[in-house]
């Protein structure tokens, strides 16, 4: 198999883009197992007695006390509550494991450290590769005995491995589970996982995986002015990376506000492309009747959609609105009502003052 590079200009520079088969790939990760190699994910290690305690006061999820093996998403965000950074979180015994966008690497290390303080934490960036499986033949018992369990983990939690590294299981319909273990031990992983029966995979089908799924990426689904309620990272550990009932943090007063109060601006949807023409690209404006009314995320193929891509649009534009993509490829788009938020709620902080101002009761 010839591996083929992820595009050089894109959010995968250095990954495997496919195996020259990519769209067998995808149907591969839907009837039988594949390995996703995203060891190009920056990995970061928190230690300490205060780390939890700490992460808890800076970061958008509840984490203060999460059971040992406990997965969930988390974010920080900055004064105006919007999103700064995104990373999946695995509590450990004795630390706590953050892995996130190859480019966030850095500028996370970097706040996270500024955070400190005198709190007992130490940030320090972790060896650690991560190896994503898709499939329903991960079941299979040849793949645990590869990965040496009797069965996979729950949703949402983790268990440590033998000889360094973790095994995770995230939530969903589908079966996807992240084997994150030490650099130098990816490759030995790889070949078990193969021999056990799984396909070697590019990104290209965890994406199409991914955005079938309706799951945004940081900076690539979202931009400088997204906040947490447009693109679903509200909810509780397990169910997003947002906890509506936990203590002060920065940019609390923006998600308070907008649960209570108001609606999000805008809304993530699927969209379906003309497959006809050349892919638009990430960033590009989506008109309506010649006016931008959103903006375009991942666009990818897939094996059984076409050409789908995530998009975040103006809130409260219908489902069958005409749309067409504003950047140098002009294609025509339609948005998957399946994927349209639920008709908008009105939250008990904008009913209490609907009543003071109506004087009822």
């Amino acid at each position: 198999m010839s591996a083929v590079p992820a595009p050089d200009i894109g959010p995968d520079a250095g990954a495997v883009w496919h195996y020259g088969d990519p769209l067998g790939e995808q149907r591969a990760a839907a009837q039988g197992a594949v390995v996703v190699d995203r060891s190009h994910r920056a990995v970061l290690s928190l230690t300490g007695a205060e780390r939890n305690s700490w992460l808890h006061t800076i970061s958008s999820q509840h984490v203060s006390d999460l059971a040992d093996g406990t997965v969930t998403e988390n974010l920080s965000l900055d004064g105006q509550g919007r999103v700064e950074d995104h990373w999946v979180q695995t509590q450990l015994d004795g630390r706590t494991v953050l892995d996130t966008e190859p480019w966030r690497g850095e500028p996370l290390l970097s706040f996270l450290r500024k955070m400190v303080f005198w709190a007992d934490v130490v940030v320090e960036p972790a060896d650690l590769g991560v190896l994503s499986l898709l499939g329903p033949g991960l079941t299979d018992p040849a793949v645990l005995d590869a990965v040496g369990l009797p069965a996979l983990p729950a949703p949402n939690s983790a268990v440590e491995l033998p000889g360094g590294g973790f095994i995770r299981r995230l939530p969903g319909p589908a079966v996807e589970v992240d084997v994150v273990v030490p650099r130098d031990e990816l490759a030995a992983w790889r070949d078990r996982l193969v021999a056990a029966g799984v396909r070697p995979a590019g990104v290209w089908a965890y994406e199409a995986h991914r955005v079938a799924a309706r799951r945004p990426r940081l900076g690539v689904d979202t931009d400088e002015r997204t906040i947490p309620h447009e693109v679903g990272w509200i909810g509780g550990p397990g169910v997003g990376a947002v906890h509506l009932d936990k203590g002060c943090y920065r940019g609390q007063e923006t998600v308070a506000r907008v649960h209570n109060l108001g609606k999000p601006p805008r809304m993530l949807v699927l969209l379906h492309l003309d497959g006809a023409s050349d892919r638009p690209s990430t960033g590009d404006p989506l008109l309506a009747g010649g006016r931008t009314v959103g903006r375009l995320g991942t666009v990818v193929d897939h094996v059984d959609e076409g050409v789908i891509a995530l998009a975040l649009l103006k809130r409260g534009l219908p489902a069958d609105t005409a749309l067409t993509t504003g950047g140098e490829v002009h294609a025509a788009a339609t948005i998957d009502p399946d994927s349209m938020p639920p008709a908008d709620g009105v939250g008990a902080g904008r009913l209490a003052v609907d009543r003071l101002r109506g004087g009822t009761a």
